[in-house]
């Protein structure tokens, strides 16, 4: 049975989503994290990720209550088409640093970057 956190807050100021799981157990998640790791269909690509860069502007407008077993989160990019899911949202929680580390590795690979109004050019010389 997943876990519920037991208090969900968002700060829009500082653009991110703190899930608490008790005093001693609190997560602070970024939205441009939670954005670049949407359980949508857009993001995963069915079974094929597709590596989301440009979003270190992205915030969080709004979230709210997807049955008992998820909630939906809404970007100010209007991106809005992921459920995420208890379990989901817990690993993203304990998994945090190394996902982290892992999209920023991608888009290293991929030349892109975290923001949009900046182009990665690699120069063969």
């Amino acid at each position: 049975m997943p876990r519920i956190p037991s208090a969900i807050n968002l700060h829009k100021a500082s653009k991110t989503l703190t899930l608490s799981y008790g005093p001693d157990e609190v997560y602070h998640l970024p939205a441009e994290f939670l954005r670049v790791h949407s359980p949508s269909a857009e993001v995963q690509g069915h079974g094929n990720p597709i590596l989301q860069f440009g979003k270190i502007n992205v915030g969080l407008s709004g979230l709210e209550p997807a049955g008992q077993y998820a909630l939906k989160l809404t970007f100010d990019d209007g991106h809005d088409s992921g459920l995420f899911t208890w379990e989901y949202l817990e690993q993203l929680c304990l998994r945090q640093a190394d996902l982290w580390s892992e999209y920023l590795d991608e888009l290293r690979k991929a030349g892109k970057s975290r923001d949009p109004a900046e182009s990665v050019v690699k120069l063969m010389l």
